[in-house]
């Protein structure tokens, strides 16, 4: 597990790659410097020998030699020229005749050839086969015609060279090149080791500093060696902030909780024990008591029916039972349920129905959700008041528009309604029945629609509710 891990390493990786780097970088300079002397010795064999023909060529003017083949001092130097070069020279007359031979095999015959009769019209002819190993040079030999004056070719030099003795040097130079080669890639392993380990230094202590903060208020030190470590360092402390903000959540809401859960049962509780202590308590009595305990009982089966229904869309969309709903029908059925509570506070429930509309949603939890909004907008409104509903649409989706008439809720305390247990109204919070969940369970439903619902008020006017949602509910891929 541990060589696993080890082999994921940014440190090992850097090492790779440094060595890597520097192999082939040294191999290619190898090579190509290699292969750079190799031509050199080769364009360097080929001048020298043109060189030296010219010369031997000049001496079989002057020596006459083309009259007389028989010239030791030619025949020598020739021989001295064939063997330096480790090749062969052939001394070609006018007619393609070989009147000289290094080899003595081919005197007396013909020789044609591409370079014999490009060198008989001037040219000085090179080749060189890579694949043989073997430098060509042809040489035309010049004299002036005593009558006229004028240069004619009276003969070519055509000498042929091993490069043998060049492969032997260059092939040594490339050993050598090895060995350098070894010594350099083992300075460069110490130098890619020392190299990574500096260069993963920096995360090393971004690591460690990360494994060593225990609170939320303990800082991370700055490491801003590169600016990858110091984007990990802001990014730590982003998602710090997070948790922090989450665990403040989560304290506050197992508080909240408990509070709620808690203030029920100590009525409850204090209900019993006035029982208890009433020896000749009257029936009566005994009716107002128990009618104030089972609704605190109620009340607490609210709280956790909600609490429960907020945990179940905490696990997304999997619970969504979506079909066509048409919308007009659901606030028709809406409105018509929350009738008896609207005349109750004297309170008139305005629908206008702009068009008719069909979207994909839950049925169930968006009633619970449209509910939750006109229900808290009859609670806390004037008597008498107002709550109107307009339902609209376009192509793509619905808006439905919930105002009242109602007291408004303060500029500071919008961005909290959503927030689980948060009651508004606080001066009338026991007259007024709720658990402080229903904004947060329609806030949630509506995102799990992919919609959005926006609040605004104006204190003493009255609160308006816009909620929008797509027609069509498309369910996302995992």
């Amino acid at each position: 597990m541990k060589r696993s891990e080890y082999l994921k390493s940014f440190r090992l990786r850097i090492f790779i790659v440094i060595v890597i780097a520097a192999l082939v970088a040294a191999s290619t300079m190898r090579l190509a410097a290699g292969a750079n002397i190799q031509d050199r010795m080769v364009e360097q064999r080929i001048m020298e020998m043109t060189e030296q023909i010219r010369v031997a060529a000049t001496r079989m003017r002057n020596y006459d030699f083309f009259q007389n083949t028989s010239s030791e001092a030619i025949n020598a130097q020739l021989t001295l020229l064939s063997s330096v070069y480790d090749g062969r020279i052939l001394v070609i007359d006018r007619g393609f005749r070989v009147i000289a031979d290094t080899y003595d095999i081919s005197i007396g015959r013909y020789m044609i050839g591409e370079e014999v009769i490009r060198s008989f019209l001037g040219e000085n002819v090179t080749n060189y086969d890579k694949g043989s190993r073997f430098i060509e040079v042809a040489v035309p030999v010049t004299e002036k015609d005593a009558a006229t004056g004028e240069s004619a070719v009276t003969a070519v030099i055509l000498a042929s060279s091993s490069t043998d003795s060049i492969y032997r040097t260059t092939d040594d130079i490339f050993r050598r090149g090895w060995i350098i080669e070894i010594v350099l890639l083992i300075m460069m392993i110490g130098v890619a080791f020392g190299v990574s380990s500096l260069m993963a230094r920096p995360f090393e202590r971004v690591t460690k500093a990360m494994g060593s903060v225990v609170s939320f208020e303990e800082d991370l030190p700055v490491v801003s060696d590169y600016k990858e470590t110091q984007e990990i360092v802001d990014a730590f402390h982003k998602l710090r902030q997070r948790l922090k903000t989450l665990d403040e959540s989560r304290q506050e809401f197992v508080s909240n909780v408990s509070h709620e859960l808690k203030t029920p049962i100590a009525s409850i509780k204090v209900l019993a024990d006035s029982l208890n202590m009433q020896e000749d308590a009257p029936l009566e009595m005994y009716k107002d008591f128990m009618q104030d305990i089972s609704n605190e009982v109620d009340r607490e089966n609210e709280i956790i029916s909600d609490l429960l229904e907020l945990v179940r869309m905490e696990k997304g969309a999997s619970g969504m039972h979506v079909k066509n709903v048409t919308v007009n029908e659901l606030l028709e059925q809406i409105i018509k349920r929350l009738g008896p509570l609207a005349r109750q506070s004297e309170v008139d429930l305005i629908l206008e129905s702009r068009r008719v509309v069909n979207a994909d949603m839950d049925e169930v939890k968006m009633t619970q959700a449209i509910t939750n909004i006109i229900e808290n907008g009859i609670k806390y409104n004037k008597h008498p008041g107002w709550v109107r509903i307009v339902l609209d649409a376009d192509h793509q989706y619905m808006t439905i528009t919930i105002s009242d008439s109602g007291n408004g809720i303060p500029e500071a305390e919008i961005s909290h309604i959503f927030e689980r247990f948060y009651r508004g109204d606080k001066s009338h919070s026991k007259e007024i029945s709720g658990t402080g969940l229903g904004l947060s369970i329609t806030r949630k439903t509506i995102l799990l629609h992919r919609g959005s619902i926006d609040v605004s008020s104006v204190l003493g006017e009255g609160t308006t509710f816009t909620v929008k949602l797509p027609l069509s509910y498309i369910v996302e891929a995992t």
